[in-house]
């Protein structure tokens, strides 16, 4: 099977399915070697606890008072 490379330098592999990540190794003279690499684990998603637990522990407050934030933004 032989394939052509387009404008932007994209070569199709039928094989490949989206979201696909290879490495690519120069193995010499015009030879490439690629080597798919597994797919990360997603995260586990935090429980409905556990969102409480951070949004409580971290609120999004801000850290100085509304007089002290004008002094610093407004000119004199």
């Amino acid at each position: 099977m032989t394939t052509k490379a387009d404008s932007k330098k994209r070569v199709v592999l039928p094989e490949a399915r989206p979201g696909d990540v290879f490495d690519v190794q120069c193995r010499g003279e015009g030879q490439f070697l690629l080597v798919r690499l597994a797919p990360p684990k997603p995260k586990a998603r935090m429980s409905r606890a556990e969102c409480l637990r951070a949004i409580a522990a971290l609120p999004l407050r801000p850290k100085m008072d509304w007089e002290a934030l004008k002094a610093i933004t407004r000119e004199p």
